[in-house]
């Protein structure tokens, strides 16, 4: 892989890392409620994900579950009906405090990780990007597996770093981000962002299709 390669896939992992999402709002919800180490936790668990995600790209196994019509449609819309889920709990919360993206209750590492997991491996961004762009930056006639470690980790990276990012920032604003009027308006928009992300995944196709 040639470093120019690596640099347009630099530049395209920063937009997507960087742009936020289901992922970001979790995280960002988790931190104003219930700190920033907790939202780390639930951000450990939505990377992991996508490394999974990541390992199914580089073993091939995107391309059969492509090819499957039963796993595929079941897949997707169990993340779907999860991502709506998130969505429907953020509208409907209370106006006064920010939604963590499932229950203020569930904050025990374990629950914050499950549910970062479960976040991260519904992400439309992701799934797409490891679907169907990932592959592009991979050059067939060298060695495959320094080229997805190389790529793995720069992903990773910008990831976690975005995240992190996010959660120190919003554990700084959380008196002003819960002001009631302020809350109402960030869990209209966190809870619009997840129907959304409900309706890409929803709507995506088979790659044979």
């Amino acid at each position: 892989m040639t470093f120019s390669t690596w640099l347009l896939y630099v530049a395209a992992v920063l937009v997507l890392t960087v742009t936020p999402g289901p992922s970001v709002l979790m995280c960002v919800s988790t931190s104003v409620n219930l700190g920033a180490r907790k939202a780390l936790i639930a951000s450990l668990g939505s990377t992991t994900a996508i490394v999974c995600i990541m390992a199914l790209s580089a073993l091939g196994l995107g391309a059969a579950l492509a090819a499957s019509d039963i796993l595929f449609t079941a897949l997707k819309w169990l993340g779907a009906a999860y991502l709506a889920y998130l969505g429907i709990s953020s509208i409907i919360s209370s106006t006064s405090e920010i939604a963590v993206s499932g229950a203020v209750e569930s904050s025990t590492g374990r629950r914050l990780f499950t549910q970062g997991f479960l976040v991260g491996a519904s992400n439309p961004k992701a799934l797409l990007f490891f679907g169907a762009l990932f592959p592009q930056f991979i050059i067939p006639s060298e060695p495959h597996l320094p080229q997805f470690l190389l790529l793995g980790v720069t992903f990773i990276f910008f990831e976690l770093l975005w995240l992190t990012i996010y959660a120190l920032s919003a554990s700084k604003a959380k008196i002003w981000l819960q002001q009631p009027r302020r809350a109402k308006l960030f869990n209209r928009i966190t809870g619009g962002v997840f129907l959304v992300a409900a309706g890409l995944l929803a709507s995506s196709k088979r790659a044979s299709a």
